[in-house]
């Protein structure tokens, strides 16, 4: 784990994998998640010829918390770290609560970002024509309700639901995560998953919770950037058996991203989706 000082005071902590002079893949981890990276996206991004960076959002382990921050702040913390890197430009993917802010990048720093992916990303809320709770599983109904309430009932929330998270090991994430998880990903945490969503989970909130509260503040508000005026490709990959973010957001993202390219895949959901990472980071290291 390396850290950089941003202008504004804050630290920016962030871990890479794969050879210094590879042009680097910005991966947006999930949420709540940070400081531990999947193994096989690491891989692949290396077989690819890529150099794996995941910068730990606000909040999360050692990056400083930024109260208020919107979706479209990522880019300019995602900025100075390739210039701390000596990185000319990048190509991106965000998985789950990532995906929004692989989208920022995409959109506000055309000049460097050349190809980016959502995998099960989030899509606006209050988008037009999107019932945006519609197919999610009662704790996140619990989690965006006590959001849409405002920080007090949120940091309530989050601060109960982290009690079962600190400590949680790869044989509890079934029953820790509960009905947020469809029968595609269970298998998944039973073929191998399981260790990573845990570490992930216990180092997301090891710090307290102020990352995962600023990331669903950030969703429930305005992103900061529009979506149609995008000149960076885009590929939106999503599954119809995702209880997190469910099939409708990435359908609507399929048709409101300029240009994008779409894998709206049945049979696939949250978790299962990443044990495609060679197929999802193969058109980037081309691009």
């Amino acid at each position: 784990m390396e850290k950089i000082a941003l202008a504004d005071g804050r630290t920016l902590e962030y871990l890479t994998e794969g050879p210094d002079d590879a042009r680097p893949l910005i991966f947006h981890h999930g949420t709540p998640a940070g400081g531990v990276v999947y193994r096989p996206l690491a891989d692949a991004a290396i077989r690819h010829g890529l150099r794996l960076v995941m910068p730990n959002r606000p909040g999360y382990c050692g990056s400083t918390s930024k109260p208020g921050r919107r979706v479209a702040d990522i880019a300019a913390d995602v900025a100075a770290l390739l210039d701390a890197l000596g990185a000319d430009d990048f190509v991106t993917v965000g998985w789950s609560g990532g995906g929004p802010h692989a989208l920022a990048c995409a959109a506000l720093l055309p000049d460097r970002c050349r190809a980016a992916a959502t995998i099960a990303g989030v899509a606006p809320f209050g988008a037009p024509g999107l019932d945006w709770l519609a197919g999610m599983g009662d704790d996140n109904l619990a989690e965006f309700g006590a959001a849409f309430r405002g920080t007090a009932p949120l940091d309530e929330f989050l601060t109960d639901a982290a009690t079962g998270l600190i400590d949680v090991r790869p044989h509890d994430v079934i029953t820790a995560f509960g009905d947020l998880l469809s029968d595609v990903d269970q298998s998944a945490l039973r073929s191998g998953m399981a260790d990573y969503l845990a570490a992930a989970s216990r180092t997301a909130v090891a710090q307290g919770i102020a990352g995962w509260r600023e990331d669903d503040l950030a969703f429930v508000s305005d992103w900061g950037f529009p979506l149609d005026t995008l000149r960076v490709p885009v590929a939106i990959w999503q599954g119809d058996q995702d209880r997190m973010v469910p099939f409708g957001h990435g359908r609507w993202l399929s048709t409101h991203v300029t240009g994008a390219t779409t894998h709206l895949l049945p049979g696939e959901g949250h978790l299962s989706l990443l044990t495609k990472a060679d197929a999802i980071i193969a058109p980037l290291a081309t691009a």
